[in-house]
């Protein structure tokens, strides 16, 4: 079986129209023969009505025929055609001259008024089609008297006649099938576009020429070509994800060497410090490699994230963190708010924000969450953390997303909250914005839309 799947098609597509075309070649043949026959009875009966006009009662109770009859074949010899009259007895009283000695029918005369169509063969083995009628001949005494009338004609025009139309029919639906299939693999072709257009541009992709497959697609390959994109993007995102996660390692270590260095000058190391620092950094390396073992994004197979719940636990562990300050989180989210990724990336991403809201407000920090619909099959999400705190300035928007940025430096923190959150947003497809809420601080707005 061809590994092709136009191969395949246009092979099925040829067997059947074979099998189709056979059987009516086959339909055809046989009902051009059945109409030959037919119309070949009716020429015979035609010839035996003209020797019945032609013939006279003699006095001798018999027929005779005229010297020259109305068919001029009948009087040439070996013309196809041929006639003779039997009697009662199946004597032959007459024959044509065409007939050259041979006999058309044997046995018993018909009776008056019964017809009978054979086919035999002649001398030389010439095959004829035969009709005899049995009639009641009145003579002008007013005696009756049995006869036969045979005619005959050759059967060689006739086969002549039918193997030009097989001839012929084969050529005919030969041809028209290799037309049907010409026509077949040039739709094919055109149909079957768009894949070889998929399988060119994936080794486009593969050859690093393009970084994504193209749109412009049939609408059943729409779906296909949309989950390929999002495969190929949520590959370049976990790359991209590893590239970032030893660069946040490495940045996120320099403070915890920096204190120990720093005590190791001067000569005085501090083992509870060492501890402390230590301690630290195994965090610090445990909670990065745990973000490059997640998958960036909204990937395919991923089950929706309630996003209300992974609110409520991290709104329950920030009340216990920052216990000194009991700011209030006031939270408004929508039911059907769900994230299609790792649950993982949503709890830093949500955790991340909260954190800076807690650590930065005065009393009230709100977080509003809720569904985008957006004629997709999946909601998209959108997200707000709001607070009461100093807020961020216009001037340090883009500063404070940077990696390792912070408005603070005095402050605890490393500076890369903010980016990881940008990060996620950003591979989920979606957008960040900072703002001023009408709490007084800052609000961090995030939408995330389907894929």
């Amino acid at each position: 079986m061809p590994s092709s799947l136009s191969a395949r098609l246009l092979l099925s597509v040829s067997l059947v129209l074979a099998l189709f075309f056979g059987l009516t070649v086959v339909a055809l043949d046989r009902l051009f023969r059945e109409a030959g026959e037919r119309a070949m009875q009716s020429v015979l009966e035609v010839h035996l009505i003209a020797l019945l006009a032609a013939a006279e009662g003699d006095g001798s109770r018999g027929l005779r025929m005229p010297a020259q009859l109305p068919e001029e074949r009948f009087s040439q010899p070996g013309s196809g055609l041929y006639g003779q009259i039997r009697d009662a007895s199946g004597e032959i009283v007459w024959r044509s001259a065409s007939s050259a000695g041979a006999q058309l029918a044997e046995g018993p005369v018909l009776a008056p008024g019964d017809r009978e169509v054979v086919r035999l063969a002649m001398l030389d083995d010439i095959p004829v089609m035969a009709l005899a009628l049995g009639i009641e001949w009145e003579f002008a005494d007013g005696s009756m008297r049995r006869f036969e009338f045979d005619v005959a004609q050759s059967l060689d025009l006739y086969h002549a006649q039918v193997e030009r139309f097989r001839r012929q029919l084969f050529i005919w639906f030969l041809g028209l099938m290799l037309l049907l299939l010409t026509s077949l693999a040039l739709l094919l072709r055109w149909i079957l576009r768009p894949l070889r257009r998929i399988e060119t541009e994936i080794a486009a992709v593969e050859a690093g020429s393009r970084a994504e497959l193209g749109g412009g697609y049939p609408s059943e390959l729409t779906g296909v070509t949309e989950n390929m994109n999002a495969l190929i993007r949520d590959e370049r995102a976990r790359l991209l994800r590893y590239r970032n996660t030893l660069g946040n390692l490495a940045h996120s270590l320099k403070t915890p060497l920096a204190v120990m260095r720093s005590a190791l000058q001067a000569g005085q190391p501090d083992l509870a410090a060492f501890d402390t620092q230590i301690a630290r950094m195994d965090a610090i390396v445990g909670s990065q490699l745990r973000r490059a073992a997640t998958s960036a994004g909204t990937t395919l197979g991923h089950a929706p994230v309630a996003v209300a719940a992974v609110i409520e636990e991290l709104r329950g562990a920030l009340d216990k963190v920052y216990a000194d300050k009991q700011p209030r989180c006031l939270t408004e989210t929508d039911g059907n708010a769900v994230y299609y990724g790792d649950r993982e990336d949503l709890t830093d991403l949500i955790g991340n924000l909260l954190d800076n809201a807690y650590k930065w407000s005065r009393s009230t920090v709100r977080i509003t969450a809720q569904a985008e619909e957006m004629g997709r099959r999946r909601r998209g999400l959108r997200l707000a953390v709001e607070d009461d705190g100093p807020g961020i300035r216009p001037a340090d928007a883009q500063r404070v997303l940077a990696r390792g940025a912070r408005v603070d430096e005095q402050a605890e923190g490393h500076g890369i909250g903010l980016a990881v959150v940008k990060e996620i947003v950003e591979l989920a497809g979606g957008s960040l914005t900072l703002g001023v809420s009408p709490l007084g601080g800052a609000r961090i707005e995030l939408s995330i839309p389907p894929r």
